[in-house]
């Protein structure tokens, strides 16, 4: 490989990871797809540190409501307080999961392109059945979700520990199942993902601060910068968006990249 194609790889992953961080089609899916077809592969340090990018891109596009939360924190506000606690609720079970299976999710779990390619396949039929459902909702500001209504987020969100199933998809189904409105549900995956991915990426840095060398450095940081630009463009643009057309347009694409990898794994046997 030459050096273009070594700076062109993270490159392109780190404008995948921004594009598909908080869609609900699952980045890392789509990040180890890429490498298992196309040979657009890093180490697996790789892929959890240019999400940093995807972080920041969240506090940017919120910074100004995140501010007034934290303020209001300080100064006492009920609401303010009632919040944060769902969102601490909602990040506990994958933290403590995402802990005591690392090694097995990264190993066993993501080696798997057929696995990968089920769960994106599998996982677009469900968000396409939820989205079509007659559901009612309880709950359109997410200031004022209960705390069950947190713990079972957090719990659906557990699955998005196996590849290919999405932390945003199973979040959002999970709050739309249970009372949130599709914008609610999609913009509380955004106040979430906060603490579990800065968890994930401090946590894997420290367990892999050896085998981070300059090259390696280098490529993070080109995949951090294109997953922070791209990823603010999608967050900014996201709510819109699913309010106009729903899941349905992720759940599609789900499908289609689900049964074109079973197809393309088929024909390669």
């Amino acid at each position: 490989m030459n050096a273009d194609q070594g700076l062109f790889v993270p490159l392109v992953l780190g404008i995948l990871e921004g594009l598909t961080e908080f869609l609900p089609v699952s980045s890392t899916g789509h990040l180890l797809l890429a490498g298992h077809f196309f040979g657009l592969t890093q180490p697996a340090t790789f892929i959890v540190l240019i999400q940093l990018g995807a972080i920041l891109a969240v506090i940017t596009v919120y910074f100004a409501k995140l501010g007034l939360l934290i303020r209001d924190a300080l100064t006492g506000k009920p609401y303010a307080w009632h919040f944060a606690v769902t969102v601490i609720l909602a990040c506990l079970p994958a933290v403590v999961a995402g802990v005591l299976l690392r090694d097995f999710i990264q190993g066993d779990l993501w080696d798997s392109a057929q696995l990968i390619c089920w769960t994106l396949l599998i996982g677009g039929i469900v968000l396409l059945i939820v989205d079509r459902l007659p559901l009612q909702p309880k709950y359109d500001d997410i200031y004022q979700f209960p705390w069950h209504l947190a713990v079972i987020v957090g719990l659906f969100q557990m699955l998005s520990l196996v590849p290919g199933i999405s932390r945003s998809g199973s979040t959002v189904v999970g709050g739309m199942l249970f009372g949130a409105s599709k914008r609610a549900a999609a913009e509380f995956t955004f106040f979430i993902a906060l603490p579990i991915m800065v968890g994930a990426f401090g946590y894997d840095l420290y367990k892999s601060r050896d085998l981070i060398d300059a090259s390696i450095a280098l490529n993070v940081a080109i995949g951090f910068a294109a997953a922070f630009v791209v990823g603010a463009l999608v967050v900014r643009y996201l709510l819109t968006f699913v309010s106009r057309y729903g899941f349905a347009p992720f759940a599609w694409w789900r499908i289609l990249v689900g049964g074109a990898g079973l197809i393309a794994l088929l024909v390669m046997r």
